[in-house]
């Protein structure tokens, strides 16, 4: 299936994408586009749109995108990728929904990203995916020791 949301990607819009690939569509393609373009483009490449305003994969009150994607394709179960999303949504805004500590590292490093020259947004994805792994299996690891919001909070 294809897939479509704003260029410039940060955090949601690289979580989202690894989500998917990993848990909804192993054989996605992503499209990367301004923001005024993705409805349209989204029609004219049948693409589904992501984090973007009117999109049921969008914000939603104080959720971001990502949390959006586990709602409709029940990924709430797994522990570790609700975890995921709380880190993903303190990244991704003003975190004041979880206050999750883990957000403002992850913001960081995705802004970082953004600094290093990449060509575009698939490179960026691309990088930058081994974090969401790292990401994960640091959730796993919390979940494994009964800490389902992670770091002890200050």
């Amino acid at each position: 299936m294809k897939w479509i949301t704003r260029e410039r990607v940060k955090v949601d819009r690289v979580a989202c994408p690894w989500l998917i690939k990993k848990f909804v569509d192993p054989d996605a393609e992503f499209y990367f586009v301004p923001p005024d373009r993705v409805m349209s483009e989204a029609a004219r490449l049948n693409a589904k749109p992501f984090d973007v305003e009117a999109a049921d994969l969008g914000h939603h009150g104080q959720e971001c995108s990502f949390e959006a994607i586990l709602k409709k394709y029940q990924l709430y179960d797994d522990p570790a990728l609700k975890l995921l999303g709380k880190i993903v949504n303190g990244a991704d805004t003003d975190n004041a929904l979880w206050q999750q500590p883990e957000g403002a590292g992850l913001g960081a490093i995705a802004e970082g990203f953004r600094h290093l020259g990449l060509k575009d947004d698939h490179e960026i994805n691309a990088a930058q995916w081994i974090v969401y792994d790292a990401l994960y299996a640091y959730c796993k690891e919390m979940v494994r020791q009964g800490k389902l919001d992670g770091a002890v909070k200050a």
